[in-house]
Formats: structure tokens, C-alpha cells, sequence
């Protein structure tokens, strides 16, 4: 087909608004989905944020947005990147970065369901994964991975979260040599699956080992469940390897594959050192909760496994068309493959491909990989489901939930006779879908999310860019029922979901003043002072309702390094203050309770500079304030510091 007929048939097909929106909502709506006053919601929806990089979190079933991760991305409302403390968490093997693309969440798991430690995050742009706390909803650690681009299909763990794995969107050069014609793709490309393994007692992440492919990409992946546990599965398109016009020339094919990856054995290989040491830098940064501070570290060397050598751990199925979603049910045996370009949805039998691996009924090999036959390993296809079919969740109940880009709709269809059971609208052009527990072994099944790419006129205009729209629907029943729109922050991918008891119960209040660890920690205003060492001041500043100690401060000069070290002395709930200075080259910072947090400050002309509370904390907040007296660079005024003294104390230079 010509690109042009391409062209216009996918926009026919996309403008089409889905029928019946006026009676997509029946009137027992609203109550199912309002929360009381006082009253928390059922679950924590934790949301990509696309292109904001950071993890949006909401309430279900009220959809309130209750807080914003900052993750991969700076954030001036609280400081995350701007602090001294924080600035570490961005760096990378290319220098420090303010932003990146955030695609895909993970919740950690034990025995294949939530267990409300961790949630880990991938950056698409420059490939990293992070792992947020949920106890402290912080993100705690951020590891790059190095050959590797586009880290799309990524962060997705095994059943007890013994490794995240990341596989690449774009191939790439990899070792020594990087200046090599595009032209020579296929054979000077290689994409890569990388196994980063997770202490279970602390979550601390290191990258295992790596395993090179041919220069294919890799979409999404999930592991197995249950019998399937030891395996982990990827949804690749581009087999023909194109490295231009991708929307033509990564389309030729009829099937692209899932890639099969027995880990297990992947293991065994690394234990009998089957694995080869590469040079690679990448940065590996972590941020302790006991000091408050971020450290980033370069490391050099990675382990690497070619399955085109050891032949036996590393299959691929082939799988109509350009598949995006790599789904395996709650039993670990059915594999449904979502080619965006397919009129059905595949579906593969775990015990039949490993029939199929153990008789060898193979169909040659792609590039030295094992290709099993595609009738060999279906257990059967979903015929006529819809247009554009992306991604799959379960309910638990025997039943699948498949979002349609093209056709705008979620479909629900049974996993055993492959019969479409329900289809409902969405508006517009979902991508993915949540279900609470709906990737894992013991999905809750009681509510589904469409995060959709379009959003039109579902709310007031905001002029040429309107938020992202996600939609609720109650599933209990045999029928989907739409419940609610609301509207999202970025541009959501991949979501997941977790009964609100699994987290706030473990939720951190504030954090103890006697454990804060931090070298500039200030406990109590008796330890609070200016020093000066060379062009360097250090400011320990206290923060308290409402006050600063101190709040008057002479003899900084223009050109002098300030250090605001602010230790809020708060040992409540939800008092966090703030910190800002005015001509700051920088972001305001926010101090929970019971935490030290810097600021730094370079005056570039002499005056009198206030310093303030940004974060509202009492009915004498606006009385929250200071100021810095900046002298010209060279002079002799005295370092002079004091909070309501007559005579303020004079440090020692």
C-alpha cells in the first residue's frame, strides 16, 4: 500500500468519534465515584507522566489528583533538583539532566501481587530506571543503563521482584565503536535487555547483567506468573530493521515476534561466567533517607550474555502486527500479543511453546535466535475485536480487557473461548488501561482505567493543548459502566493500582530531628549560625511556625557561595515549610518535618535581600521572613547573625 493510502485511512479511522456518547453515563454514576468529605478513596493510582517526567498520583474511584513525583524531571515546587541535596539524582554519564520522558510504572511485587514497597519508573529519553519509596512517596534511586536508547520496554519485574528488566525502542552501537554510518543498521546495531537486580531487604538496585539482541525494538514486556515464573516476554516490532520512514518500512512484514527469555538459565550462564565484561559508564544515584542527601556514582563495566552463542535460554514467536502490548494472564499460561496493526488479537499457550522449544519445531531462526512456529505456540486468536488493539489487563475472573486506539474502545472478552464478551466507548484514542492488580497474579477487578491520547471536548477549552483524559468504568458487573472522566497531568502511558491499605498505613509522617544525620543538620536554635570558610558561607538556618533562626544576616559579600542549610524543626503531620531568597538562580526548596535541605546562592549585586516561607504553615506565615544584608565583593563588614537580639551575635571568621 502507498504511504498516502496509509496516510488517510489512519486518519479516517482516528477522527471517527465513538457512537452513543450521550447515554455513556447512567445516573447511579456520581454516587459510586464520590468520596465523602474526610473520607479516603479505595485506591492509590499511581500514573506516568509522559513527557512531564515525573509520577502523577490519584485517588480511585474519586480520580483526585493527591500528589506529583518528582522523579526524572526538576521540579521547582518543592525544590527536587534545585536542592543540594537532590541535584545528585539527576546526573548521568552525560552530565546533569533536567528532564526526561517518564512511560512506565511498576509496583514491586512478592508471590506475583502488590506488596506496597516500591514503585519503579523508566526515563524513554535517556535510558534509566528509577524506584520510588512508598513509604515516603520520594523517589529514592536512580540507575542509568548504558547500551541502551529509547528505554521503553522497561520497568517490568519478575513475580518476586528479583530483577526490573528494561529492554531498548532504538538499537544502537554498541562497544568501542559509535561513529558508524546509519546506513549500517544491521549489522552495527544491537538492541539490548538489561536485568537489574533488587535487594530484597532495601531495594537497592544494580545492573546484573545484559543481554545482546539483534537491532530490533522492543515495545513492552512483562514477566511470567506461576508456571511461567522463570520467563519474561517482549513484544518487538521493526523486524525488518529499517532505520528510516519507520511507519513504512518497519510495516512490511505480515508478523513481527514476542521474544521469549528463559531468566532463569540467563542466570545459570552469569554463575558459570559465561558472561563478557564490557566498558560502559553509567550513573548509578542514590538518595539516603537517614542524611537526606543524594550521592551519584560513575560505574564502568556490565555483564553481558549473546544469545546468539548460547542457544538455549532466548526464543521469538512470531506475532501480527507491530504488537505493543506483551500481556500474560493472572495463571501464567496465556500470552496475548496487541498488534497495532492487526484485525485480531493473538493469543499463545505457555505449555504449548515449551512443546514447541522441547520437539524444536522451529521455523529456522531470525539472526541466530530460534523462531518457534506460530501455530505451534497459539493457543488461538480474538477474530474481530476491534481496530488498533494496544494493551490487555485481567480481572481475575477469567476475562480480558483490550483498549482500541483506532476504534476508541475498550473490549472485554474471555480468555478460554476467545469470545468478545462487552465493548464500550472511550473518547478519545485510549492507550493504556489499569486495572488494580490487573498484570499481576490476583487482580481486584472491581474498576478499569482507559488513559486516552485525545481529548477534544470532554473539557472547557485551554486553548490549542487541552489535559490528558482518563475514564473510570466499574467492571463488577458483566457490563462495563463508564463512572467518570477526569483529567490527568502530562501525558500518561502505562498505570497501576493497589488497595490504598497495602500503603497508608506505612505512610511517613514526618521524620525524627534525633535520627537527621545530615552533615548541616541544626537541632533546636541554640545550634543554629553563620560560618565562613574562604568564599564560602554556611548558613544553619532553623524554620519553625514562624520563624527563622536566624532571620538577620550581615556580611555576605557579591560573588560568595551561600549555603542555606534549613532544618525544619516541625515534628507534626503535613508542616512542611519553605525557602526562597530573592535573585536566586534557583528554585524555592520545601522542608518536610524533621528534615535539612540546602539552598545555594550566589549574590551578584550588593543590597538587601529578603528571605521567606513559601509553604503557608500558620496564621503568621506572612511574619515568616528575613533578611540578608550582600556587601561588595572585598569588604570588611562583619559577619553579624541573630533572630529578635538586641545586639546580634558575631560569628568567628
Amino acid at each position: 500500500m502507498r504511504l498516502s493510502s496509509i496516510a488517510v485511512l489512519l486518519l479516517a479511522i482516528s477522527s471517527c468519534k465513538p457512537r452513543n456518547e450521550a447515554g455513556a453515563i447512567t445516573a447511579g454514576a456520581a454516587e459510586k465515584v464520590y468520596v465523602a468529605p474526610g473520607k479516603y478513596d479505595e485506591f492509590y493510582n499511581f500514573v506516568s507522566g509522559g513527557f512531564n517526567g515525573q509520577v502523577a498520583v490519584y485517588g480511585l474511584p474519586s480520580g483526585r489528583l493527591l500528589k506529583i513525583i518528582p522523579v526524572f524531571s526538576v521540579m521547582p515546587e518543592n525544590g527536587y533538583g534545585y536542592s543540594e541535596e537532590t541535584k545528585p539524582m539527576l546526573e548521568t554519564s552525560h552530565g546533569s539532566l533536567p528532564w526526561d520522558d517518564q512511560h512506565h510504572l511498576e509496583l514491586s511485587q512478592k508471590d506475583g501481587s502488590p506488596d506496597g514497597r516500591w514503585l519503579f519508573a523508566n526515563a524513554n529519553n535517556t535510558p534509566r530506571v528509577a524506584r520510588i519509596n512508598l513509604a515516603t512517596f520520594k523517589t529514592e534511586e536512580i540507575i542509568e543503563l548504558p547500551n541502551s536508547a529509547g528505554n521503553h520496554s522497561s520497568p517490568f519485574c519478575t513475580e518476586n521482584t528479583e530483577y526490573v528488566v528494561a529492554g531498548t525502542r532504538f538499537s544502537v552501537p554498541i562497544g568501542d565503536k559509535q561513529d558508524v554510518p546509519i546506513a549500517d543498521y544491521k549489522k552495527s546495531f544491537n538492541g539490548t535487555i538489561s536485568f537489574i537486580k533488587v535487594d530484597s531487604s532495601n531495594g537497592r538496585m544494580s545492573l546484573a547483567f545484559q543481554l545482546l539482541t539483534p537491532a530490533i525494538n522492543f515495545d513492552l514486556s512483562h514477566a511470567g506468573k506461576g508456571k511461567s515464573r522463570d520467563w519474561f516476554f517482549f513484544s518487538c516490532y521493526n523486524v525488518e530493521q529499517a532505520h528510516t520512514l519507520l511507519e513504512v518500512n518497519a510495516s512490511q512484514r505480515d508478523k513481527d515476534f514476542i521474544m521469549a527469555v528463559n531468566w532463569k538459565k540467563a542466570e545459570e550462564y552469569i554463575k558459570n561466567n559465561k558472561g563478557v565484561l564490557k566498558n560502559s559508564r553509567y550513573a548509578h544515584n542514590v538518595y539516603n533517607e537517614t542524611t537526606h542527601s543524594a550521592t551519584s556514582t560513575i560505574e564502568s563495566k556490565v555483564l553481558t550474555l549473546d544469545p546468539t552463542q548460547l542457544k538455549d535460554f532466548v526464543y521469538f514467536i512470531p506475532c501480527p502486527k507491530s504488537p505493543h502490548g506483551c500481556d500474560i494472564d493472572p495463571t501464567g499460561e496465556y500470552i496475548v500479543g496487541s498488534g497495532k496493526l492487526a484485525a485480531l488479537i493473538p493469543v499463545f499457550s505457555f505449555d504449548k511453546l515449551m512443546a514447541a522449544i522441547e520437539k524444536k519445531d522451529f521455523d529456522g531462526d531470525y539472526q541466530g535466535i530460534p523462531v518457534v512456529k506460530y501455530e505451534s505456540a497459539l493457543y488461538g486468536e480474538v477474530q474481530k475485536p476491534g481496530l488498533g488493539p494496544l494493551h490487555t489487563e485481567f480481572d481475575g475472573k477469567g476475562n480480558a480487557y483490550t483498549s482500541f486506539f483506532v476504534s476508541s474502545e475498550v473490549v472485554k472478552w474471555n480468555i478460554k473461548d476467545l469470545k468478545v464478551l462487552d465493548r464500550k466507548p472511550t473518547f478519545y484514542s485510549v492507550g493504556h488501561l489499569c486495572i488494580p492488580g490487573g498484570d499481576t497474579k490476583k487482580p481486584y477487578g472491581k474498576y478499569l482505567i482507559a488513559y486516552n491520547k485525545i481529548t477534544k471536548d470532554r473539557y472547557l477549552p485551554t486553548g490549542p493543548e487541552l489535559a490528558q483524559s482518563a475514564q473510570l468504568y466499574d467492571i463488577s458487573g458483566d457490563k462495563m459502566e463508564l463512572l467518570l472522566d477526569f483529567p490527568t497531568v502530562g501525558e500518561p502511558h502505562y498505570a497501576q493500582a493497589l488497595p490504598a491499605d497495602l500503603i497508608k498505613n506505612n505512610s511517613v509522617k514526618y521524620f525524627k530531628i534525633e535520627e537527621n544525620k545530615h552533615p548541616f543538620v541544626t537541632r533546636g536554635e541554640k545550634e543554629a549560625k553563620v560560618v565562613r570558610e574562604g568564599n564560602k558561607v554556611h548558613v544553619y538556618i532553623t524554620a519553625i511556625r514562624s520563624h527563622f533562626t536566624p532571620d538577620n544576616i550581615e556580611g555576605v559579600r557579591v560573588g560568595d557561595e551561600v549555603y542555606f542549610h534549613v532544618t525544619n524543626q516541625e515534628q507534626d503531620w503535613d508542616i512542611p515549610h519553605g525557602f526562597a531568597v530573592k535573585g536566586a538562580a534557583n528554585a524555592e526548596i520545601l522542608i518536610m518535618p524533621g528534615e535539612t535541605c540546602t539552598l545555594k546562592w550566589i549574590p551578584d549585586t550588593e543590597g538587601i535581600f529578603p528571605i521567606y516561607c513559601t509553604d503557608f504553615c500558620s496564621a503568621l506565615h506572612q511574619e515568616m521572613q528575613g533578611y540578608v544584608r550582600v556587601s561588595k565583593a572585598g569588604a570588611n563588614t562583619p559577619l553579624k547573625y541573630g533572630t529578635n537580639l538586641p545586639d546580634s551575635a558575631v560569628a568567628k571568621n
